[in-house]
């Protein structure tokens, strides 16, 4: 009984605390180094069927936004199918990223694809740690960063359908870089001060953030290296 009667001092409370956030934090980037794998085999088992993707872009796109807001949010409380869940819906980002990847590939920019991994992977990861041990609070950054991602979201719209101007797709996709690396910095904080319910629910956020900026970090390192 004196187990179940136990009173933590303050201090023992904190190293409690903090045992189990580090733990919620490494479960969290367990998840996200697993979510970039499903999403790399989604990548590689379509891209010989590139065109059939790009075909069917919008029909993958929607199945996308349907596991985001839908099956995630069913499984929020259901552990192992929320897992499952993860992994459909980073599968079908990868698969979604494979008109772009045989585009570069096939104009000869294949090492871009290398090249933005690995800048995204540092930026995060850099950004991750500032966000970790910064003394500042970050908590008050989300309205802001939602009103300016839907700005920029119309802006891509308008651009697309109606602009169609390269220089504007430049700018657009720069601030979408610079947008989810400050994503990243508040979502890590949100996550090292207990934010989330669960760790796939933390990965999600986290895995958004780093697929934004290597797509637009692909974008731009096709548009700036390309002969035309």
């Amino acid at each position: 009984m004196a187990l179940y009667d136990r009173n933590y001092t303050s201090t023992e409370a904190e190293y409690v605390q903090e045992g189990v956030s580090v733990s919620f934090m490494k479960q969290t980037y367990q998840l996200l180094a697993a979510s970039m794998i499903a999403a790399a085999a989604g990548a590689y088992v379509t891209m010989p069927y590139a065109e059939a993707v790009m075909q069917y872009k919008w029909f993958i796109f929607g199945a996308e936004l349907f596991m985001l807001f839908v099956g995630l949010g069913m499984t929020r409380s259901k552990p192992g199918l929320n897992m499952a869940a993860l992994f459909v819906f980073t599968f079908l980002t990868g698969v979604s990223l494979v008109p772009l990847l045989a585009s570069l590939i096939g104009a000869g920019n294949g090492a871009v694809i290398g090249n933005a991994f690995l800048m995204t992977s540092v930026l995060f990861g850099a950004l991750s740690l500032f966000a970790i041990n910064s003394k500042s609070d970050y908590s008050s950054w989300g309205k802001p960063l939602f009103i300016t991602l839907i700005v920029v979201i119309i802006a891509s719209l308008v651009n697309m359908f109606i602009l169609q101007s390269p220089m504007m797709h430049v700018i657009i996709t720069a601030g979408i870089l610079l947008l989810f690396s400050i994503f990243t910095i508040y979502d890590t904080q949100n996550i090292a001060n207990g934010a989330y319910d669960s760790p796939v629910d933390a990965a999600v956020s986290l895995y958004l953030d780093f697929l934004n900026m290597f797509t637009a970090l692909l974008q731009l390192l096709g548009i700036f290296g390309s002969d035309d």
